[in-house]
C-alpha cells in the first residue's frame, strides 16, 4: 500500500510539467461530425481525422475499426458491472478487492478478439506511428506524460533505460485501450510504472532516493517563488 501511494505521489508531483488531455478535452466540435452519431462514432471520427490521411476511403475504414472497438468495449463494460464479481480478496495481497478491482476483473474478461480486431485492423491500414497516435488518443497521452515524469525524476536516465521504460509504457497503453473508464486506464499504467521502477532498482538505481531528491528539488524551487 505504501509503495502504491509513493508511486502515485511521484507522478502527482510532476503533473505541473505536462498536463495531458482529459476526457472533457476529447469532446468533438459540432462542426466536425453529425450530432446523430454515437459517442463512440464521434470519438473515432475525431481521432482518425487528426491523422489527416488524405485518403477518404481509408479514413472511413479506420473510423469504422475504431468505432467498432469503442462500441464493443462500452457494451461489454455496461453488460458486465463490477458488482457481478464476488467481493473476495486479492490472492496476491490478501486485501479486499476494491470496486475498481472488481470492475477491472469484469472488463478484463472481454474476448481477446476485440483487441486483436482493433490492432490488426489499424496495422493493416496505418503506419506504426499512426497506430501509436490512435492509441495515444485512447489513453489521453499517458505515455508521453509518464516519460516526462521519469526524465524529471531521473535526470541522467540513459538511452537504454529510457528504451526499456518506454517499452513498458507502450505495453500499458495497448493493454489500457480495452478499458472504458479513465480510472481503469490509470490503474493499468500504475501496474507498468511499478515494473519500470523495479527495473530501475535492478539496474543499480535507488528509486526511493531518486524520489526523495526530486521532491526536495521541487520544494526548493517552490520556496524560491
Amino acid at each position: 500500500m505504501k509503495k502504491s501511494l509513493l508511486i502515485a505521489s511521484v507522478f502527482a508531483a510532476v503533473s505541473f510539467l505536462y498536463t495531458p488531455a482529459t476526457e472533457a478535452n476529447c469532446t468533438v466540435h459540432p462542426s466536425v461530425v453529425s450530432d446523430q452519431l454515437s459517442d463512440q462514432e464521434q470519438k473515432a471520427t475525431e481521432w482518425v481525422k487528426s491523422l489527416e490521411l488524405a485518403d477518404k476511403a481509408k479514413e472511413e475504414r479506420v473510423i469504422d475499426i475504431v468505432a467498432e472497438h469503442l462500441t464493443a468495449v462500452k457494451t461489454w463494460h455496461d453488460e458486465h458491472p463490477g458488482s457481478a464479481v464476488p467481493a473476495g480478496v486479492n490472492p496476491r495481497t490478501g486485501e479486499k478487492l476494491t470496486e475498481l478491482d472488481r470492475q477491472m476483473i469484469a472488463d478484463s474478461a472481454m474476448p481477446e478478439s476485440v483487441h486483436e480486431n482493433l490492432m490488426s485492423g489499424l496495422r493493416k491500414e496505418l503506419k506504426e506511428e499512426q497506430v501509436e497516435a490512435i492509441l495515444d488518443k485512447y489513453t489521453v497521452g499517458k505515455v508521453d506524460f509518464t516519460m516526462r515524469g521519469y526524465y524529471a525524476i531521473v535526470p541522467d536516465l540513459t538511452d537504454e533505460e529510457a528504451a526499456v521504460i518506454l517499452g513498458h509504457l507502450k505495453e500499458a497503453r495497448e493493454m489500457a485501450v480495452d478499458y472504458k473508464q479513465m480510472k481503469e486506464i490509470s490503474a493499468i499504467f500504475e501496474i507498468y510504472k511499478t515494473k519500470c521502477e523495479k527495473y530501475l532498482n535492478s539496474n543499480g538505481r535507488d528509486w526511493h532516493q531518486l524520489y526523495k531528491a526530486f521532491v526536495k528539488k521541487i520544494k526548493e524551487e517552490k520556496n524560491k517563488k
